[in-house]
């Protein structure tokens, strides 16, 4: 039974969800509001009258031009951008799914998720063309390759970005969006309903290939309207969108739950700590998700006193506990406490936050609108009490429907109790006498490295392509900046010899640079079970017995 006293005054426990799509909130928003800017990017502004003229023509291209129909997979590999946000709603009005790609996945990381998901056109953004044209003819058949210095129009003091201010150049095999855009606007009805696919995001498993999380846009509307509503966020709000769109927390409080409202959002291609405070006094920001390391960035600028920073009256995010001493500084700055919340790609961001009037530091909150959680026993799934540590399960309509093509992996993540379907987070927390919930460890095998989830199993796979290692087993490391970061314990190959700091730069060539290892450790042999499995917990508690 959920525990009560201290839920948002006056909030109703059930938020009635629309039937239709989430391209239809855009639809309403520009009807509404067609003067309204919709879009804020460095100094220039897009309305939403035309933010959805170029949705449809978009749309229409992807129809026309690409072939897209009802249920097709389009990959979106792009950095947060005016381009993206149009790119998502197209795809949605095209009937399609958007598939996300982390932009920072290379090449081999991008086919996995390409051919996995069979998208067969990827929208991309031109500066990561190297990750995806090779691609191009072969597992995709159409791409269309943007600029973002196309939407820079006015000039501006802003700090831009060097990857936003880039010229044009034309990628081989790809239509350029700008001739994307001068397509006749999509004009067949949609077809699309609540249940349909919408978006599917990826997420690793400890299997170490991503898995794609399914979501409807029934799953992933419900946080983008009931999260607002549970923070009491204005239905003007302005939104500052820094974290990265393609994971589900900035496209959601970033994107999503601001189009919805008919909101603008002021969007951020790179994290530059100086263009923030700028942006937030001269927009009037009011709301802001943020992950602890941005902050402690943010606010450790010297001549942050400059900035007009007064119209902030939400300040959330999660992904990594803030610490005692910052959260606490941004009280003394803002006044407001440091909303955070919990979610997973699973459950398209936000199933857990903190109620604004009675925030708890260094805690996930307390279950939103329609969201079901409890805490078990992981073997036996025994429910446990108050103040006893288990595994986090989840039930709402934010989950997700399975991980695509793996019906063995979706059958694992789902389990019955008492007659309902619950997701299996694989996150260890304890409940209080107040029903806040509290992170402790984690059941799963996996790396928080400054919000980023790292699974080792998908590292060591990377590494075993190293022509030198024999053998490696991946754990995490205190980290002082970080919190948590990447460490390789590593068997070399005999007769072959490769230093740490060759392997580290190796590695920064072959994934994503969050996986990428901080340290590299040379053992003989790694410890293993009587069946030959990697005891990976003994190097783990090794490694966490060394004094930081």
């Amino acid at each position: 039974m959920k525990n009560l006293s201290h839920w948002p005054p006056g909030l109703p426990l059930h938020v009635e969800l629309p039937e239709t799509s989430l391209y239809y909130n855009l639809e309403v928003a520009a009807r509404r509001y067609p003067k309204r800017t919709a879009i804020a990017y460095y100094g220039n502004t897009l309305t939403y009258a035309e933010l959805k003229r170029q949705v449809d023509t978009l749309a229409g291209f992807l129809q026309q031009h690409a072939s897209v129909a009802k249920g097709d997979r389009v990959a979106l590999y792009m950095q947060n951008s005016p381009q993206f946000v149009i790119a998502f709603y197209a795809i949605l009005r095209a009937d399609a799914a958007v598939v996300l790609v982390n932009t920072m996945n290379l090449l081999e990381e991008v086919r996995h998720v390409i051919a996995d998901s069979g998208s067969k056109v990827a929208i991309f953004g031109q500066e990561l063309a190297g990750n995806i044209t090779p691609l191009l003819g072969h597992e995709l058949a159409h791409g269309v390759s943007a600029c973002y210095a196309d939407y820079l129009v006015d000039a501006t003091d802003l700090p831009i970005p060097e990857v936003v201010s880039s010229q044009r150049v034309d990628v081989s095999r790809a239509t350029r969006w700008q001739d994307a855009l001068q397509h006749q606007p999509i004009t067949t009805e949609s077809t699309v309903g609540p249940d349909d696919l919408a978006v599917i995001p990826y997420t690793s498993g400890t299997t170490g290939k991503p898995k794609g999380c399914m979501h409807t846009h029934r799953s992933v509307m419900h946080p983008a309207v009931a999260s607002p509503e549970f923070s009491r966020l204005a239905k003007d709000q302005v939104a500052l969108a820094a974290l990265p769109m393609f994971h589900v927390t900035g496209l959601q409080m970033g994107v999503n739950a601001v189009i919805f409202g008919g909101s603008t959002i002021v969007i951020m291609t790179r994290w530059d700590r100086r263009c923030a405070a700028m942006l937030i006094a001269r927009h009037q920001v009011t709301s802001w998700t943020a992950i602890p390391t941005m902050l402690i960035d943010f606010l450790s600028q010297p001549e942050l006193d400059q900035y007009d920073l007064s119209s902030m009256k939400l300040l959330s995010g999660g992904g990594a506990a803030m610490p005692k001493a910052v959260a606490e500084k941004i009280q003394s700055l803002w006044g407001l406490p440091y909303v955070e919340g919990y979610g997973l790609s699973e459950t398209m961001a936000t199933t857990h936050t903190n109620p604004p009037h009675r925030a708890k530091a260094q805690c996930l909150g307390m279950p939103i609108q329609d969201t079901k959680a409890i805490v078990v026993d992981p073997d036996t799934l025994k429910v446990l009490g108050n103040g006893e540590i288990g595994e986090i399960l989840l039930n709402g309509p934010q989950v997700f429907q399975g991980y695509w093509g793996k019906p063995e992996a979706t059958a694992a993540a789902f389990v019955d109790i008492g007659g309902t379907r619950y997701f299996r987070t694989g996150d260890l927390a304890y409940v209080d006498d107040e029903g806040y919930f509290f992170l402790v460890d984690r059941l799963k095998r996996m790396i928080n490295a400054s919000g980023y989830k790292v699974w080792p199993a998908e590292v060591e796979s990377l590494l075993y392509g190293h022509p030198a290692v024999q053998e490696a087993c991946v754990i995490g490391f205190r980290d002082r900046q970080r919190g948590e970061s990447v460490k390789a314990v590593v068997v070399t190959r005999a007769g072959q010899s490769v230093s740490a700091d060759e392997l580290m730069a190796w590695a920064r060539e072959h994934m994503a640079a969050y996986k990428v290892p901080h340290a590299v450790e040379f053992v003989e042999r790694l410890p293993k079970s009587a069946t030959g499995k990697v005891e990976w917990r003994a190097l783990q508690e090794k490694e966490l017995a060394t004094p930081l």
